[in-house]
Parts: C-alpha cells; structure tokens; sequence
C-alpha cells in the first residue's frame, strides 16, 4: 500500500498572474494595447481641441469690439472675398511687434492657400487624423509618451480645422505673430511683400507646428541615440559591420 502524497503547492504560472503597469508598457507590448498610451493620447487631444475651439470663440467675441457671428451660408456666398463678412476694427496689440490679435477667415488651407477647395482639405484633413491615429499605434513606442502627447497635439490640431471648415466652411484664425515687423534694407518677398510674418494663424494651427516638431525631434534622436548604441556594441566587442574598415 502506497502512502499518500502530500500536496505541494504550484507556483502560478506567469501566465495566470494579472497584467502589471508595468507588464502593459513593457518596450514589447504594442503601443495601441498601453492604457496609459492612449489616456495620453485622449486626454491631450481632448484638451487640445477644447482650448482650441473656446480660443476662437473669445476672440472673435471680444477682439472686434463686438461679438462676430459667421455664418456659413453667408461664408459660401461670398466665396473666396470673405473679408467683407468682418466688421472693421483695429487689430489686439498684445505685446508690441511681437504678437497681434485680427480677426480674419481663412477659406483654404495652411497660410490661406488652396481657397476654394473645401471639399479637398476637409477630405485630405480626414486622412490625416487616420494617419496620426496609425503614427500613434504602430510607430510610437509605449512608454513614449511625449510622442503620444505630440500625436495627440496633431490630432487636436486638425480637429479643430475640420471642425471649421466643417461648420463654418471657412477657418476662423486671429493670432497674428510679429506684426508690421518688415524685412531689412527695403527687401521684399518674390510676391511684393515686406513683413516678415504676413500670416494670421490659430491655436490649432500652433498645435499642428509644435506636434511636428516633436516628432521630428524624437525620429532624429531615436537615430542618434540607435547610432550611440550600434558603435558602443562595436567597440564592447571589436566587431564592425562588412564593409566597415
């Protein structure tokens, strides 16, 4: 007769045990599986498009005097002479040669260009928002989380636009940088002008700059940064690539 054998208690499996924070941000795990990725990417983006949207509804509110209705029957209307929609008023000097309020509508794209097609930018805007989403899922790493602000920064960006030109088939900008600061000398541009920032802009705008400029800033540093690591390997163990002298 065999004598019982006593129970041993088995350690759990890893693979039983719940996720960490940890385990979920591990530089492995796919970005678009990262709850704190996409918090990130949300609440950045939510943020955004809110400081965006109340921004140009104050100034165009307060900056002519007197509240500016735009309407976007009258915006289709008047086509591309869409200064006639803007009662006359003198621009918001916030800081002297430095930054301006104006109110101006904008019927095309980046700097006033492309007026006219609407339907263009508003379809090119769409695409653009699911190319940040898939920069943000497969191109990001987990724990990279100012990249997931940057995205969320670009997505907030073109929200904002879209939402203007959706709503008011125009986009409604204010923010005039260096204003009547004008090029040296009597220089002018190849177009005849001779301010140096002739541009009015929004916040959605500063958002979509700021958003490229991290990423480019991070792609250049991740190869930097891969450059550092690939000769430190090299010189840790006397081996170069073929074709390295």
């Amino acid at each position: 007769m065999t004598a019982p054998t006593p129970d041993v208690p088995v350690p759990p499996s890893p693979d039983d045990a719940p996720r960490s924070a940890a385990t979920e941000t591990a530089p492995g795990v796919p970005t678009w599986r990262s709850p704190g990725a996409w918090v990130t990417l949300i609440v950045v983006t939510g943020v955004g498009l809110a400081i965006d949207l109340a921004s140009k509804w104050l100034a165009f509110r307060h900056v002519a005097g007197a509240p500016v209705r735009v309407d976007r029957a009258d915006v289709l209307a008047a086509g591309t002479d869409l200064g006639r929609l803007l009662p006359l008023h003198d621009p918001v000097e916030v800081i002297p040669r430095v930054l301006d309020f104006t109110l101006v509508l904008n019927p095309g794209a980046v700097f006033g260009m492309g007026a006219g097609k609407r339907g263009f930018f508003i379809v090119f805007t769409g695409l653009a928002l699911v190319f940040g989403l898939a920069l943000f899922g497969f191109w990001t790493r987990a724990r990279d989380r100012m990249s997931h602000a940057a995205v969320g920064l670009l997505l907030a960006g073109g929200l904002g636009n879209l939402y203007d030109r959706w709503i008011f088939a125009c986009v409604r900008d204010f923010i005039h940088p260096l204003p009547r600061v004008y090029l040296p000398f009597g220089w002018s541009f190849p177009w005849g002008g001779r301010e140096v920032w002739p541009y009015v802009s929004n916040v959605a705008d500063l958002f979509l700059i700021v958003a490229i400029l991290v990423l480019v800033g991070k792609t250049a540093r991740s190869g930097e940064i891969e450059e550092r690591s690939r000769r430190a390997v090299e010189t840790a163990t006397g081996t170069r690539p073929a074709g390295r002298s």
